[in-house]
């Protein structure tokens, strides 16, 4: 099994996160020749990405020339009604949306990937048994079945103005819950990915050219390093941060820093560009 890639932000604009409730209904087949769950895309990607700091999201990678994809995504859509909203079940067509597939690093199909906390969490390829299946699946979820989850009335709100697509009002809920419970994982999670989504998805597509056209301006940097992380170049947006950090000194380094520090937090800390990016920055500074 090869682990996939650590997802950070993706390539999209506004979403709408009412879509990720639009999964069948319990006892509803699944559409004629498809897996069943919701159907993600390039524009609802960060959503559920977002919408991962709430409760698990599983993801299947098919594609309908697999009869086995089909059949696991059926199985899993099944798993998911029965689980009442515990998890949340979304598919990726490979054929037909093969950029997002590629955001997940996967072999071959079908890939399932698990995220939590707005990265992957656990993985696997090809099929598996109902038992062990539904064993992965409650591994995942922590499954008790002992009670129900008792919500914080305002995290509840948060999640809220995160559904109707109110992206500020959500921000504002969580940092305000983060004020009282600075290790609230939840509103960690989601005020880094919001205010990231935020002010990415209204920078120039420019950005990157403009940037390069004047190496020495910060919030230019800021900007094009924004656009390569939509645009999956972690790398260059790291080391075009970097690159600023040994050239710049007292408060403009710390802006620098800080902000280079704030996109490393959109990532698994064991991601492999994470870890260089950490090293080549502490190299930068001492």
């Amino acid at each position: 099994m090869t682990r996939p890639r650590p997802i950070g932000p993706a390539l999209a604009g506004a979403v709408d996160l009412s879509a990720l409730k639009n999964r069948p209904a319990e006892g509803q087949a699944p559409a004629a020749g498809g897996p069943g769950g919701v159907e993600i895309t390039e524009a609802n990607l960060e959503a559920v990405i977002v919408r991962s700091n709430e409760a698990p999201v599983v993801v299947l990678l098919w594609s309908p020339r697999s009869d086995s994809s089909v059949a696991l995504g059926q199985a899993l859509a099944a798993m998911s009604d029965e689980d009442g909203g515990a998890w949340l079940f979304g598919t990726v067509n490979v054929d037909t949306t093969p950029r997002v597939a590629q955001m997940f690093g996967i072999q071959g199909v079908p890939t399932v990937v698990a995220l939590a906390g707005g990265r992957p969490v656990s993985s696997f390829e090809g099929g598996m048994p109902a038992d062990q299946l539904r064993k992965w699946v409650g591994e995942l979820t922590g499954a008790d079945t002992g009670g129900e989850e008792q919500v914080d009335p305002a995290v509840a709100q948060a999640r809220e103005f995160l559904d109707a697509g109110d992206f500020d009002a959500a921000l504002a809920a969580y940092q305000a819950i983060l004020a009282g419970d600075p290790a609230n994982v939840e509103a960690k999670g989601a005020v880094t990915q919001i205010a990231f989504l935020q002010r990415a998805s209204v920078q120039s597509p420019d950005a990157v050219a403009l940037a390069d056209a004047s190496p020495d301006d910060i919030d230019l940097a800021f900007a094009a390093a924004d656009v390569q992380l939509f645009q999956r170049d972690i790398d260059g947006a790291f080391n075009r941060l970097i690159a600023l950090v040994k050239k710049t000194a007292g408060d403009e380094r710390t802006k620098v820093r800080t902000r280079l520090i704030e996109l490393f937090e959109l990532f698994d800390p064991a991601d492999p560009e994470v870890i260089a990016g950490r090293r080549n920055l502490a190299n930068a500074l001492y």
